[in-house]
């Protein structure tokens, strides 16, 4: 009967009773984020942002020293060949196991389309507009790939934020459509908006291929086999379509420089989310690519920004907080109702 009392069976309230932990406090040691949640933060912060940089860069050089758009893409892929010597330090294949090379190698074929028809873009409209374009078009073809082909929905919130973020792209870039000159320089904008298109659809489906490749070393072997696939039909075509420039100006070297290593990390980032999060969200999280974008072409390339272009930029950033709040507070609920 120690520690109650002999009349009542009560508990002795003289005793001391041992610490109790808050149940606030277990949940918050159990509350984890979840795999999409991780995929979506790398997608953002390793994906996103430095792509960003990457358009505005890519301009800059074209005007300052004329580089054409294969040239550039060969500069790029020649940063993904040293990946090779990682790959022979693991002793593994450099072109993948045979049962998959067929699909590694498709991939790699559509991220050179896909970065061929973005570089091609930024040079005939402004950098902000081409990644706008671009992301819309991947977010959309993915999300209708990945329901047709892989039978994946989304939730309530997610759809929300894709159709919202989808809906700052619109605002951003449907003036600037309604108002295409007429003439050669109508005719090339134009173009250049097919080509920012065309550049989302093959994102699209080449993050599609990479969700089906499951083997070691995966993210290197397909970073390799881009830049390999990339110096093989860039450069024919480049002597073919384009003629060859030298630039002579540092800032050219060091836009160059810094396109290769931007490129590089967000190839890398965006490859690794995409297995981590449905690859519509991810490619919803990649529009922040075109807030940096709108950012520097305003400060950097002083090109005019529209008020339609801040306004679908808060639109974009917001619809990005929607998706990525969503898939942290899913888990967090998971975690305290499995207390």
């Amino acid at each position: 009967m120690a520690g109650t009392h002999p009349y009542f069976n009560l508990p002795d309230f003289t005793q001391p009773s041992p610490p109790s932990t808050p149940p606030s406090l277990h949940s918050h040691h159990r509350c984890r984020p979840s795999d999409a949640t991780k995929g979506l933060l790398v997608a953002l912060l390793g994906g996103g942002l430095p792509a960003g940089f990457v358009g505005p860069f890519s301009r800059m050089v074209y005007q300052a020293s004329r580089l054409p758009s294969m040239e550039l893409l060969i500069c790029r892929c020649l940063f993904h060949l040293p990946i090779a010597l990682l790959l022979k330090l693991r002793g593994d294949p450099l072109l993948g196991p045979p049962d998959v090379r067929g699909r590694a190698f498709l991939h790699a074929l559509l991220n050179v389309l896909s970065i061929g028809c973005a570089y091609s873009a930024v040079q005939v409209v402004p950098a902000g507009n081409a990644a706008t374009v671009r992301k819309g078009s991947s977010t959309v073809c993915s999300a209708l790939l990945a329901l047709c082909l892989e039978s994946q929905g989304l939730s309530g919130y997610d759809w929300c934020g894709l159709l919202g973020s989808t809906l700052g792209l619109i605002i951003i870039v449907g003036p600037g459509l309604g108002t295409l000159q007429e003439g050669t320089t109508g005719l090339y904008t134009a173009l250049g908006y097919v080509l920012a298109f065309l550049g989302g659809l093959a994102l699209s489906l080449g993050l599609l291929v990479y969700r089906s490749l499951h083997f070691p070393s995966c993210l290197p072997t397909v970073a390799f086999l881009f830049g390999l696939v990339g110096l093989l039909g860039s450069v024919p075509g480049l002597f073919v379509l384009q003629t060859p420039v030298l630039p002579s100006d540092p800032l050219s070297w060091s836009c160059v420089g810094a396109v290769g290593i931007l490129a590089l990390v967000s190839f890398v980032c965006v490859s690794y989310a995409v297995t981590k999060a449905h690859p519509a969200l991810v490619c919803a999280v990649l529009h922040s690519e075109v807030v940096v974008a709108l950012m520097l072409q305003y400060y950097v390339l002083y090109e005019t920004v529209a008020p339609s272009d801040i306004m679908g930029a808060g639109v974009v950033l917001g619809s990005i907080a929607i998706i990525t709040a969503q898939n942290l507070s899913c888990e967090r609920e998971g975690q305290v109702e499995g207390c």
